[in-house]
């Protein structure tokens, strides 16, 4: 188990490092445009606006996504068997036993969520229970767990929230500068022009670069969830079989978006499926190609 290890440590430095880049990137971005216009209040209102979208993703989110996938909650009456599953390898996790929502879908699916272990939920498809065998089922069981375990629904929470924080920034600036930006901003002499035009660069490529942050975070969250996952099951084929099942499967699941998709343990919209992706597109991804997650878990 040495090399899942290895796997785990190199996933969270990533994550850390990324994080950070994310967070001094959104906050270098409202200091340059609350500097080209002389609007110092700008950064502290984004900081404000930003934990207020925040708090409100944190309670509602689980809820808005298990509405829009039409997820309904089972009992342990419902499927005994799935219940077991879950609340054996809780067991073993030290984790609150979730919720257990299912999808009416064929399409082999699933997804974790919940604002932190004490109110999670995992969401399967019914073909992914129809589909896949029990040490299958245990190994995405234990890959959704380990995503509630990481806090990974919070994280990607707040990410999106940056995004959007980002999105809408530009956005601002970029209106603001072409309606005539402040009358001031003329007296600033030549840095206030370079800070200017860095200010519009920003603001123009300041969301593409905040969505590959998004989808790069999400991706290496997914390869974390796998190796902590391996660490419940000690069996990583049951979760290596369960994923070229799931890929090998060409239909899309109808209810999934491009804002939920990233949740679900494999990409369910299947835009790729059957095409060859270089390096440039892989960067638009919501996951990591699934034959390196197979790969990387056989070898563990």
């Amino acid at each position: 188990m040495a090399l899942v290890y290895n796997e785990i440590g190199s996933n969270k430095r990533k994550t850390v490092f990324f994080m950070a880049g994310f967070l001094i990137f959104v906050i270098g971005l409202g200091w340059v445009f609350s500097y080209a216009f002389h609007m110092y209040w700008i950064l502290p209102l984004v900081v404000v606006f930003a934990s207020a979208q925040t708090v409100t993703s944190y309670w509602y989110s689980d809820r808005i996504t298990l509405a829009i996938s039409k997820a309904h909650e089972i009992t342990h009456e419902n499927n005994k068997d799935l219940f077991h599953i879950v609340e054996n390898l809780c067991i073993t996790a030290g984790l609150p036993v979730p919720r257990i929502y299912v999808i009416e879908d064929s399409a082999p699916n699933a997804f974790a969520t919940g604002r932190d272990p004490e109110h999670a939920v995992i969401c399967y498809t019914t073909g992914i229970l129809e589909k896949l065998e029990k040490k299958e089922i245990e190994g995405v069981t234990a890959h959704e767990l380990s995503h509630v375990g990481n806090y990974d629904i919070r994280l990607m929470t707040v990410i999106v929230v940056l995004v959007g924080i980002v999105t809408l920034l530009s956005d601002w600036f970029l209106r603001f500068t072409f309606l005539g930006g402040d009358d001031d901003s003329s007296d600033s002499g030549q840095l206030g022009m370079i800070l200017m035009l860095v200010g519009i660069l920003l603001a123009i490529l300041a969301p593409f670069i905040a969505m590959l942050i998004q989808l790069a975070l999400s991706r290496n969250r997914e390869y974390l969830a796998d190796s902590s996952g391996t660490l419940l099951t000690r069996y990583p084929e049951g979760l290596a079989s369960a994923l070229e099942k799931i890929s090998a499967d060409t239909e899309p699941l109808e209810v999934a978006n491009k804002a939920t998709a990233h949740l679900f343990i494999a990409n369910p919209l299947k835009e790729h499926k059957g095409t060859r992706r270089g390096w440039f597109s892989g960067l638009f991804e919501t996951h990591p190609p699934v034959e390196e997650r197979i790969k990387k878990l056989r070898e563990m």
